[in-house]
């Protein structure tokens, strides 16, 4: 059986939809899923959803969407019609959104870095810190606890 569903509304994308209906999709084994987003003439994002799987797993799927979604997402409608095109693999989906977020991620991570200075004292502060922690107290997770709560105070970060 396959299914294209068309997901409708103000605020539909970057608010992690595509993970979200990948995750449930995986959790119901489905086999086949794609999935992108698409702006609509009048202004309305849409995400589109095509989809693959035996009836009672697509049922159970159309069942999640049509009653959750995203906690920042606003819809107005969402539609199923019969779809007879080629549907791409689940893993195919979750690798695509792995880079997604990935390319989200690192200009975030390199905006933080620039605005972080490690000054040479920071390091040298946590040379000493390191040193001071003796082998073994991996083995002990309240120690680690313990040798974290020390660095953090050390750094004036407690």
């Amino acid at each position: 059986m396959k299914l294209k569903i068309t997901i409708t509304g103000p605020k539909v994308h970057d608010v992690g939809y595509r993970v979200f209906l990948l995750k449930h999709a995986m959790n119901l084994a489905l086999p086949g899923l794609s999935t992108y987003n698409w702006e609509e003439m009048k202004g309305q994002q849409q995400v589109i959803v095509l989809l693959e799987g035996d009836e009672a797993r697509i049922k159970a799927f159309l069942q999640l969407v049509e009653k959750t979604k995203p906690e920042m997402a606003e819809v107005s409608k969402v539609t199923f019609e019969d779809y007879d095109g080629d549907v791409g693999r689940v893993s195919e989906v979750a690798m695509f959104c792995t880079f997604v977020q990935l390319d989200k991620a690192i200009p975030l991570l390199l905006k933080i870095q620039d605005n972080t200075s490690v000054t040479p004292q920071i390091l040298e502060e946590i040379k000493g810190v390191r040193e001071d922690i003796q082998p073994g107290y991996a083995s002990s997770f309240r120690q680690m606890q313990a040798d974290i709560r020390a660095i953090k105070e050390r750094l004036g970060m407690a």
